[in-house]
């Protein structure tokens, strides 16, 4: 089921809305594209949160909680000038790439959710990267973590492969620090 909400507007608010997400940084990489959300991309977004996927971030979710979230994670591009991206690959839909910066987190944090059909082949990782390299050499931050749950082997493999160590923990969530600068030496 889906609200209301979920459906894109037109008139001047889509045009309002295709402005803003024009503001938004766009970062390419060889094979993808990492873009401003949208609406219609919040399915994607649900079928991560709203399932067993989402076990790691808090889920998995109701539809209305997802959206919350996904709108939160949106809403920080305004308040921040960071948030979440869509990964878009050969105009499909990837995941998720996020530089955040939620309640109870103690510095920046570098998120990643993908699709299970991305997973294996390195979008998380060359989007990650590029998020790194946004974080550092545009935004200037000097400090970058990943918050993964202990359970989460994946992310802990991805966080390894993309430089980080294991940093203690904060609210039952396992610290991975990115080298200095907060991007991987």
């Amino acid at each position: 089921m889906s609200f209301a909400c979920e459906t894109p507007r037109t008139g001047p608010a889509a045009m309002f809305a295709l402005h803003l997400q024009g503001q938004l940084p766009l970062l390419a990489t060889e094979r993808l594209l990492l873009r401003a959300p949208k609406v219609e991309d919040f399915d994607a977004f649900a079928r991560i949160a709203c399932t067993e996927r989402g076990q790691y971030v808090g889920g998995p979710m109701t539809r209305e909680d997802a959206w919350a979230d996904f709108t939160q994670m949106t809403a920080t591009w305004l308040l921040h000038g960071h948030g979440i991206w869509t990964i878009g690959r050969g105009g499909e839909i990837a995941g998720f790439v996020l530089l955040g910066f939620e309640p109870g987190d103690l510095e920046p944090e570098l998120g990643f959710l993908l699709l299970p059909e991305a997973e294996g082949c390195g979008i998380a990782f060359e989007a990650a990267t590029a998020a790194q390299k946004h974080a550092l050499d545009s935004l200037g931050w000097t400090t970058l973590v990943s918050y993964i749950d202990p359970s989460n082997t994946r992310a802990q493999r991805l966080a390894t492969r993309l430089g980080a160590v294991r940093d203690g923990l904060v609210d039952d969530a396992q610290v991975w620090r990115y080298g200095s600068g907060g991007v991987a030496a």
